[in-house]
């Protein structure tokens, strides 16, 4: 098989307009042929007899893929649950991978859950129970359950717990269970907390979110152990709160200053330093807060810079918020507002595009509901810097003369954009099938033929007519 063929049947797999018979086609890739575009088995809105083509597909490769992917729907995926394959079965367990923060994931059945959570292979449970994309009804059903591993999974769900499944749960038979669950439950009692600060492994966290009796705090101040993660805790006395205001430890002093409750003068007060990409992540009771009105105004307004980043995580900012934290100008402050917030203005975008170049600026670019796309063409189609002339493709006024100026551009990122517009001449558009780094998006436009889709898995050796296969999953290989 020619490379760059191979290149353009991947573009054909990712193609919106890929006729349901060539998409059969390359669902029944099998053996010496190769195996099924990733694009292919992961593309939404699959019909019914894609998906039916791939679960009786008999390599587990194309059914992993599927298992794992996003555009699938749950109760789609959920028919791999009696898949032979253990792999095929950690794969669903386990669910789609996810880069875009802004995306969600709809979590399987919690019948199907609980079937993977008994399965007899020991990964797909392990699996089951780190996945992100569990529904939070399931995680609590796990108090009960049989296995302790999964009983430690309840401890996730401990604010909608019943008091009652709070109290097995603490009094569990299992250690790792009772530790987790004194982690959660510490937060609101002094005597978790003082049985949790006597295990090593545990201080530190105890420290930082339990509530402490005072001489359990004052002892460690004295020793000056754990000092960062205790100038976190929310029920440490404000008189050691001063105290370690002034502490020697940088770490220490910037931990007080993004404490919730000190106004703003207090805060500004503590002698902190603030690093020029430090991302704000650790603020917890922003996290925690993240859609709480009270708590992201008092972040977005702090002159705390790591208290605005931290802030500008959140989907839930009210627009007055949104328009001061996007005039900070910071660079942290503007990336996560161009990741997370579906209003961010154009300004902020184009901040955003400008800095940062290379994948990032074409996912902001591709993906967010807000960046700008009328008036590209004018701006952009004569920059000096190749990553801003491919803006100009995305205007809806571009004509077809200049979109096929494009695909002939110095930036491969461009010509690779404007490879990809349906306006591109058809002439252009067939030759860029066979330019190596262009034969991938000339292949994913929507305008190409059908007929040069046939030809592109013609030359790439897919078969004409899927494979005969056993109907039964038992017969899989």
């Amino acid at each position: 098989m020619v490379a760059f063929h191979a290149s353009a049947l991947d573009g054909v797999a990712r193609n919106a307009a890929l006729p349901t018979p060539l998409l059969l086609r390359l669902l029944a890739v099998e053996g010496d042929s190769g195996r099924p575009p990733r694009h292919a088995l992961q593309r939404a809105n699959l019909p019914e007899p894609a998906v039916a083509a791939i679960l009786a597909h008999p390599d587990p490769g194309p059914r992993i893929d599927f298992a794992m992917s996003a555009g699938a729907e749950p109760a789609q995926r959920a028919r791999l649950v009696d898949d032979p394959s253990p792999r095929v079965r950690t794969a669903l367990a386990y669910g789609p991978e996810v880069y875009d923060p802004r995306a969600e994931v709809a979590p399987l059945p919690d019948a199907v859950c609980a079937r993977l959570l008994d399965d007899p292979v020991p990964s797909v449970r392990t699996a089951l129970l780190e996945s992100p994309h569990l529904a939070p009804s399931f995680v609590a059903s796990l108090a009960a359950h049989h296995r302790a591993a999964a009983r430690r999974e309840a401890v996730r769900a401990w604010e909608v717990l019943a008091p009652g499944e709070r109290s097995a749960l603490l009094a569990d038979p299992d250690p790792g269970v009772r530790r987790a669950a004194a982690l959660r439950g510490c937060r609101q009692d002094v005597h978790l907390t003082a049985e949790l600060l006597r295990d090593p492994q545990s201080a530190a966290e105890a420290l930082r979110r339990g509530r402490l009796l005072r001489a359990d705090a004052e002892r460690y101040v004295a020793e000056r152990t754990h000092l960062p993660a205790l100038a976190e805790n929310p029920s440490l006395p404000a008189d050691l709160v001063e105290r370690l205001a002034v502490d020697p430890d940088e770490a220490v002093r910037l931990a007080v200053s993004l404490r919730p409750e000190l106004d703003e003068e207090q805060r500004m007060a503590v002698d902190f330093t603030v690093g020029e990409f430090d991302r704000g992540d650790g603020v917890q009771w922003v996290r925690d807060g993240l859609a709480d009105p009270g708590a992201l105004r008092r972040a977005a307004t702090s002159a705390h810079p790591r208290l605005r980043r931290a802030a500008a995580r959140s989907p839930h900012l009210p627009p007055d918020l949104l328009r001061l934290l996007a005039r900070v100008e910071d660079p942290v402050v503007d990336e996560f507002l161009g990741r997370w917030h579906p209003d961010t203005p154009e300004e902020v975008l184009m901040r955003v595009f400008a800095r940062f170049g290379g994948t990032f600026s074409a996912w902001i670019a591709e993906t967010h509901p807000r960046f700008p796309r009328e008036g590209l063409a004018a701006r952009y189609a004569d920059h000096p810097d190749g990553n801003h002339r491919r803006l100009a493709v995305r205007d809806p006024a571009a004509a077809p003369a200049l979109i096929e100026r494009l695909s002939h551009d110095p930036a491969v990122w461009t010509r690779q954009a404007a490879v990809r517009d349906p306006r591109l001449p058809l002439h252009r558009l067939r030759e860029a099938l066979h330019v190596p780094d262009l034969a991938s998006s000339a292949g994913s436009n929507p305008a190409l033929p059908e007929g040069d889709m046939a030809a592109v898995l013609d030359r790439a050796g897919v078969p004409a007519r899927p494979a005969s296969r056993p109907d039964s999953l038992t017969a899989r290989r």
